[in-house]
């Protein structure tokens, strides 16, 4: 018989680095932002952060552009991923009104300056407002093209001293081939970042997996479509793959 008085298992994590793609936020559109996903997800990040977690956050831009794309169309590489990171500017400021309409205390920092609307990455200032129990959204990846904002997650996970990075999709772990076109798709519980790499399982791209692996930081893939998924796995529970040493 269950025990309702029994202890909410505490948090596992007492900062953690949430990294979601950009599509993540369109819903069922083909494009753009579906503003009941971003509050849903909202919702999410305000559950976890009810723990006592400090959390950090980097949201891609492929709902709005994607650099890589605009790339194989003829434009200028180096243009291409500004235009990229500024879709990551947009994401996070929708994210931020999400949160704050929660009453949850949110940052926009980007790497890329604009004052009027992000404050600029400034670490140990990013480190003060995870103190102070504010979610910060690091925004405009690192600042640099050539490098994808899963980069940018683990860069910032490592400099904010976070413990694991937890990289939500659409599925509820990482497997060993495409499980929505393999009915025998097999998911893993735990992988080796360089399982990770040789076997190219694409959790991540090979300079974030390899960045994690050299500090010792791990990836937790879990379903972000799954209700209360986040919260429950910073309490020991749900399914979800763990990418570790």
């Amino acid at each position: 018989m269950s025990d309702d008085n029994a202890p909410t298992p505490a948090p596992t994590f007492n900062r953690v680095m949430l990294k979601i793609s950009g599509e993540a936020l369109m819903g069922d559109q083909g494009f753009g932002l579906h503003p009941p996903t971003v509050q849903r997800i909202a919702r999410e990040v305000k559950s976890v952060q009810e723990l006592g977690v400090e959390i950090c956050m980097v949201i891609g831009g492929g709902n709005i552009f994607r650099g890589l794309a605009g790339s194989a169309q003829g434009m200028e590489r180096t243009t291409a991923d500004y235009m990229g990171m500024l879709a990551t500017v947009m994401n996070a400021l929708a994210m931020q009104s999400a949160l704050e309409g929660m009453g949850v205390f949110t940052r926009v920092i980007s790497a890329i300056r604009m004052d009027e609307v992000a404050e600029p990455y400034i670490r140990r200032r990013a480190v003060r407002h995870l103190e102070k129990k504010r979610v910060c959204i690091f925004a405009a990846g690192t600042g640099n093209p050539y490098f994808t904002t899963d980069t940018a997650a683990t860069l910032r996970a490592n400099e904010m001293s976070c413990e694991a990075i937890f990289k939500g999709t659409k599925v509820d772990g990482v497997y060993d081939k495409d499980p929505v076109k393999h009915d025998d798709a097999v998911r893993y519980d735990t992988v080796s970042y360089d399982d990770v790499l040789a076997k190219r399982l694409g959790v991540m791209d090979a300079s974030a997996i390899a960045l994690a692996r050299d500090n010792n930081l791990p990836i937790i893939v879990f379903s972000l479509d799954e209700p209360g998924g986040f919260k429950g796995i910073l309490r020991g529970q749900g399914t979800y793959t763990r990418v570790q040493g």
